[in-house]
């Protein structure tokens, strides 16, 4: 008997089927042991040795492997095809022979394969190997590299920059991506311009419109007109000219198609077309890898999701080939099979692309036996390695230059799409679109000669527009550009950074939050060198270096070690004053934008006579008066930022509103169960929680007074004239009437909601609105209205705009993303 060890049960289930009843395929459930997060895992002193620590829930699968390991004719490790696979299986080899389990005449191979077929496995094991050190080498010095930088400089963090969650080896510089964007488009400053378009009737009736390109003889650029004057009198000019076509340019170009999948250009199109995470695709992926029940049996789907390759084995073409001449017609099969080569750095051409197991196996035979979002991505993965064999588009591009006989010329393009070759199948999505894009645009017949009647001139104002934030498909395509990480761990970055609440995403774009911001200014001014992106970059390349057998991990780790901790010791005499003044010199354009009438925006609102600035409390950054403690304002560093209020509540305690009616202090403070305002003092002061949803930063002393009013009469039912009221409870905002309770929605205030919405939510019967439910979070916005996240009498479920959606078993509510709710609200509208 042998024993063969996989990660995961389903990957087991499937393979045990192909290889039988003399094979016991086992789980691993991933990585058996780890590097446990406390000091001395890493050891420089000692050759960078590492302690390594088994988890329960991992211990329970080791003690199963080895009971059947002692008893086995041979192990054969056939964990995933890349630098983790092979760690894992390094890992069960180690454990196994340090426990005494696995004897040394017991034979032990390793085999590897790219897709979950019986011919693939039966191949696999026909052709078993050693485990390639080099790449458990360099597996044992990034671990090493991210363990000493998130283990050394969080510490650093903690000290400096109280509320600081950690700092990491990737994450930081993509953080400081994010981040730099979010400067570019705070400093930047629109420039107008203008542009002057014709509309004219050809011979033959047609529509066709120009753009002036040239005005009395000189070429115009993007910024020739700029105000509305020189507009008007270029428009002027236009309409006295009478018109003819000058010159007639047609040019047939070819579009290729794009190479097929890797696991970064998976994670961007799925983000584009599918709306997914790059998490969620790679969970989606996996499934679709290790096997779907289909008709009885499990069959792998898809070729490994975690490569950077983009050659298609030789058999995947021909049945591509095959199937586009039967389906689409040998006019759409180019004369030889198409090879393509990987451009982005660091690129391990070693493994195949993502593709299908099966090119004939067509998504729709498949909709039965998969989920939405398996089959959305099946889809996708199908259509993009069919169109990578497929015929090139061609279009006909035409440019018609028409003037006045004189000196003013406009410009009309467009192109024709004359065969659409593998455009028929598959079109990738764009980051950003350009909307002054004319590929689209179909242009009439004409000649030189031709005379133009001349309709109507319009003259347009614009604006030049900010670069975009990243979204995750271009913060992927960006982090792959620069070479910084690995495909297999993007969706891990964006995770860690979400997760410490660096970034946050805001219609499918990354928006820094403020304490992202400030450990990124923090990271740059006293460790520049490692949150740079030429640095970290080389960093990869070395560790391919290891891989490749060309550079010693321990020499690695050794240069690394000797620079970061010294860079590292130079702040230990730092000051937290020091690193106020830094970060406040800094940030300051952020945190205290100019207002509209030129006033200091550092002035306090409150004395008039203190300086706004940076302050650090036990819990994190926030803004403060310099005349403290004689002034107690405060605000947290933006709205939102529950960091900064939670610090700014814990280092000045409570907020002063003003004075009530009857003189009593009103109060904004923060306790044990979340943010509250209180009149007066005393053993028991009337009290008010802020409901969720009501942002701690917008509340004044009128709003204060409201809540603590509460509840307010929203006045008698027009039906029964019984009294309906609002008010705040334990479970959020509520309507009551006639005994008996309503909660408000997310987009309901209790403050203002009146007696016609009441009267509505009223109506609605029990348990049939269930976006009536007091929300538990609100995941973001879309369309202007709140997507929320509840929990009803089934389980949770989202809402938005009076839709519901339930939660799929295997969906956590705590990790629940604004991208995965949209899906399900998508599929239920």
């Amino acid at each position: 008997m042998q024993v063969v060890v996989v990660e995961s049960p389903a990957k087991a289930k499937t393979i045990n089927k192909y290889l039988g009843k003399d094979y016991v395929v086992i789980a691993s459930y991933g990585h058996i042991r780890d590097l446990p997060a406390k000091d001395g895992s890493v050891q420089p002193d000692h050759e960078f040795a590492m302690v390594w620590e088994t988890d329960p829930k991992s211990s329970k699968q080791v003690r199963e492997i080895a009971s059947a390991v002692k008893k086995s004719d041979g192990l054969i490790l056939a964990t995933d095809p890349d630098r983790e696979g092979e760690a894992i299986s390094w890992h069960v080899r180690q454990v196994l022979e340090e426990t005494g389990a696995l004897k040394k005449t017991t034979p032990v191979q390793r085999v590897v394969f790219h897709e979950i077929t019986k011919k693939a496995v039966t191949e696999a094991m026909a052709n078993p190997r050693q485990i390639q050190q080099d790449l458990v080498d360099a597996y044992l010095a990034r671990r090493a590299l991210d363990y000493l930088v998130g283990f050394t400089l969080s510490p650093v963090l903690w000290r400096k920059l109280p509320g600081s969650r950690s700092a990491g080896r990737v994450q930081s510089v993509a953080l400081r991506l994010i981040c730099e964007r979010e400067t570019e488009l705070e400093a930047f400053v629109p420039r107008e311009y203008w542009t002057v378009d014709a509309d004219f009737l050809t011979g033959q009736k047609q529509p066709l419109t120009a753009a002036l390109t040239h005005l009395k003889g000189e070429k115009l650029d993007k910024f020739s007109l700029a105000d509305q004057a020189a507009a008007a009198a270029a428009k002027t000019v236009v309409e006295q000219g009478r018109y003819a076509v000058r010159a007639v340019e047609r040019k047939r170009v070819k579009r290729n198609p794009y190479a097929p999948f890797t696991t970064s250009t998976l994670q961007q199109e799925a983000s584009r077309k599918l709306y997914f995470s790059a998490k969620t695709t790679m969970q989606v992926a996996q499934k679709l890898y290790e096997g779907v029940d289909i008709g009885g049996e499990t069959v792998g789907l898809i070729t490994y999701m975690r490569t950077d390759g983009v050659q298609m084995a030789g058999e995947a073409i021909a049945a591509a080939r095959a199937m586009i001449e039967k389906n689409h017609g040998v006019r759409y099969l180019p004369s030889s099979p198409r090879l393509y080569k990987v451009k982005a750095k660091n690129a391990q051409e070693a493994h195949e692309c993502i593709r299908p197991t099966d090119m004939t196996r067509h998504p729709d035979t498949l909709r039965k036996a998969l989920d939405k979002d398996q089959f959305r991505l099946y889809e996708l993965i199908w259509k993009r390695a069919v169109a990578s064999q497929m015929a090139s588009a061609e279009l006909d591009q035409v440019a018609v230059d028409m003037d006045d006989g004189a000196d003013t010329v406009l410009r009309a393009n467009g192109s024709v799409l004359a065969f659409d070759g593998f455009l028929a199948l598959y079109r990738e999505d764009k980051d950003d679109a350009n909307s002054e894009d004319d590929a689209d645009r179909l242009l009439p017949d004409v000649k030189v000669g031709d005379a133009l009647s001349l309709q109507q001139v319009r003259a347009d104002q614009h604006f030049t527009q900010p670069p975009p934030r990243f979204s995750e498909a271009s913060l992927v395509k960006r982090l792959e550009e620069l070479g910084i990480g690995r495909p297999s761990t993007y969706a891990s970055i964006i995770s860690v950074l979400q997760d410490r609440n660096y970034v946050r995403l805001d219609q499918r774009r990354f928006i820094p939050e403020d304490r992202g911001r400030i450990v990124t200014a923090f990271l740059e001014n006293w460790f520049p060198r490692y949150v740079a992106y030429d640095f970290t970059a080389d960093l990869e390349n070395q560790l391919d270096d290891v891989s490749g057998g060309r550079e010693n991990w321990r020499t690695l780790l050794s240069k690394f070690w000797q620079n970061f901790s010294t860079a590292v010791g130079a702040t230990k005499e730092l000051r937290i004053s020091e690193v106020l003044d830094t970060l406040d010199r800094e940030l300051g354009p952020h945190f205290f934008p100019v207002p509209a009438d030129g006033s200091d925006p550092r002035t306090c609102p409150t004395c008039g006579d203190g300086r706004l600035s940076l302050k650090l409390g036990k819990f994190g950054a926030f803004i403060g008066c310099s005349s403290y403690p004689e002034c107690r304002y405060t605000r947290p560093l933006t709205q939102g930022d529950e960091g900064g209020d939670a610090a700014a509540d814990a280092a000045e305690g409570p907020k002063e509103l003003g004075q009530g009616p009857d003189g009593e202090l009103i109060t904004l403070r923060k306790g044990p169960y979340g943010w509250y305002v209180q009149q007066g003092e005393g053993t028991k002061p009337k009290r008010c929680s802020l409901y969720r949803g009501l942002d701690p930063a917008q509340v004044t002393l009128d709003v204060a007074l409201a809540l603590l009013s509460l509840p307010r009469e929203i006045g008698p039912h027009p039906e029964t004239g019984k009294m309906i009221k609002a008010g705040v409870g334990r479970f959020g905002p509520y309507l009551q009437y006639d005994g008996r309770y309503k909660s408000l929605t997310a987009s309901d205030d209790v403050l203002t909601v009146g007696m016609n919405r009441a009267v509505d939510l009223l109506a609605q019967p029990a348990g049939g609105g269930r976006a009536a439910a007091a929300p538990l979070r609100t995941l973001g916005e879309r369309d202007g209205l709140p997507v929320t996240l509840h929990k009803g009498r089934y389980g949770p479920y989202v809402a938005w705009n009076k839709i519901n959606a339930t939660l799929a078993k295997d969906m956590s509510e705590d990790s629940l993303t604004l991208d995965q709710a949209i899906l399900l609200l998508t599929a239920k509208a």
